[in-house]
């Protein structure tokens, strides 16, 4: 591990190493020049005939490189170092001191991650300009306010400052010929970069020159600051700094399981090796299996998995949606359906109740005191209401559907549906903060930073919290049944739902109807 670290120190780290380096040299200069010049002779021939140890002591190392451009020599530094909350990364920089040319590139030193990752950060302040930005090989970032995407490329440390900055720049090299090519893409291109300038703009107005002369320019005010930045990397090495913690409301982070594609273009999966997907009905079984695993499967019978052809939602593509009888212990039957397209990566799954309707309703009241309580599985119905009376949440039946997963899973569901929804529906900046508190709070909740009570309410009783005492009671756990009142079954649709004795009404109807048209005759 010490070994780790020595190889690995992190930014901090190395910043004041450098700091002592410099501090060191700049008094070896002062000593010397204070000294005659028979003694500065004297002590740099002293230390020319000791060999220095600045080589494997120093943070960075160089390397001459051949350029590219002129051909001479140039210089490559190499900085190993570990990024706060994140990992592992090589910083590269480049420069040629015969023709001036100069890059820098960064590299994760890790292995490619499990799982692909998006984060995203909601820029509503000049401060949020300043947050530091990994983008990988393998990074797509995007900023939908500006209709913007930018392409995997290279490796890059910087922050959200600096990669607007070379988006402006980038996209003003070419406009010239832009504007007599092609006016129409000119426009619209002048249109981002004319965006991104206010929000770059320094604290002063600045003369520009234009075809018509200087001209002022507005600076950026608070309220000309608010986009999105989302950071899409399928090899999950990039990462997108957070304010104090990770509860900052305008960060988020989740995680997903990748395509066939991505996965091809990563080079973890050969493109020459049989799609999975298309393996006729023996691949199908073996995906069903997965479904199957969930909460345990019946026996006999309810082995079997049901397919029913489709067409993909996000993309069109055809696909096949999976569905299996399952059984919770200690619970009742459910349907499980799952949709999953390998040509976009859409996934989905939704749960349904494979059993009668409960003659009453059920309300669970859980106390979550520790992140263990995070892992219970959940089941929550479509008529299911959740609340967290400790964040003021409440979200009515109907809300996010059918969902089988974790409590930790439904709760960060809930986090990103409100961050990314109501943060592009409305500005923030109108309630004072309001709402970046709550999802503060919120943050907090889902990762057990404080105790607090999750309310699950399901008229129909399809709702289920795992208990992690069974059969025994759970000590944190209260279970409520409770009778239905009128309206309640009246939302659902069960007062005008007769099941038995339906003939007999059927009967008496037709009999009814035969005799209303004979008094017609006879008048």
């Amino acid at each position: 591990m010490s070994n780790h670290a020595e190889l690995f120190p992190s930014i901090g780290a190395v910043a004041e190493e450098t700091e002592k380096l410099i501090g060191s040299t700049v008094s070896r200069n002062t000593t010397l020049s204070s000294c005659s010049e028979q003694e500065q002779e004297e002590r740099v021939a002293f230390s020319d005939t000791v060999e220095p140890a600045e080589d494997d002591d120093r943070p960075v190392q160089e390397i001459e490189s051949l350029c590219m451009t002129c051909g001479e020599q140039g210089v490559t530094r190499l900085l190993l170092t570990s990024i706060p909350f994140f990992r592992e990364v090589v910083v590269m920089s480049f420069r040629c001191e015969s023709c001036g040319l100069s890059n820098n590139e960064i590299q994760s030193a890790g292995s490619i991650r499990p799982e692909g990752t998006v984060y995203t950060v909601r820029v509503l302040s000049r401060e949020d300009l300043d947050r530091q930005v990994v983008k990988s090989a393998s990074c797509t970032v995007s900023i939908p306010e500006f209709e913007l995407t930018i392409p995997a490329l290279r490796g890059q440390l910087t922050t959200i400052e600096g990669m607007i900055r070379d988006v402006v720049s980038d996209l003003g090299a070419d406009q010239p010929l832009r504007r007599i090519e092609n006016e129409a893409a000119y426009n619209k291109i002048q249109t981002i970069i004319d965006g991104f300038k206010e929000i770059l703009a320094d604290d002063e107005d600045e003369d520009e020159e234009t075809g018509a002369g200087k001209v002022k320019v507005r600076k950026a005010s608070e309220k000309d600051i608010a986009f999105t930045v989302r950071l899409d990397d399928p090899a999950g090495n990039s990462f997108v700094e957070f304010v104090d913690s990770m509860t900052d409301p305008k960060w988020n982070m989740r995680t997903y399981h990748r395509s066939r594609q991505q996965n091809i273009e990563l080079g973890l999966v050969s493109g020459d090796d049989p799609d999975p997907s298309k393996e006729s009905k023996a691949g199908d079984k073996f995906a069903a299996e997965d479904v199957g695993r969930i909460g345990g499967g019946l026996e006999g019978e309810n082995e079997e998995i049901y397919v029913f052809p489709g067409t993909c939602s996000s993309c069109g593509h055809p696909l096949d949606t999976l569905i299996k009888k399952v059984n919770i212990p200690y619970f009742k039957d459910i349907l499980i359906m799952s949709t999953n397209c390998d040509r976009c990566g859409y996934r989905d799954n939704e749960v349904k109740s494979g059993s009668a309707i409960s003659p009453q309703g059920k309300r669970i009241t859980l106390k979550v005191e520790d992140r263990e309580d995070l892992s219970r599985d959940i089941l929550k119905s479509e008529t299911c209401g959740l609340a967290i009376p400790e964040v003021d949440l409440v979200l009515q039946a109907g809300t996010l559907g059918g969902r089988f997963t974790t409590l930790e899973g439904i709760l960060d569901q809930v986090y990103e549906e409100l961050s990314e929804k109501v943060f592009a529906a409305s500005d923030s900046n109108s309630d004072d903060g309001a709402f970046e508190k709550f999802l503060k709070r919120l943050k907090q909740v889902k990762s057990a930073e404080q105790p607090f009570t999750v309310i699950l309410d399901d008229p129909l009783a399809n709702s289920y919290l795992q208990s992690l005492y069974a059969p025994d009671p759970d000590p944190n756990m209260t279970i409520e049944i409770y009778d239905r009142t009128w309206e309640q079954n009246e939302e659902l649709g069960l007062n005008d739902m007769k099941v038995e004795g339906y003939e007999e009404d059927a009967d008496q109807e037709t009999r009814s109807s035969v005799v209303t048209l004979s008094k017609e005759e006879q008048s």
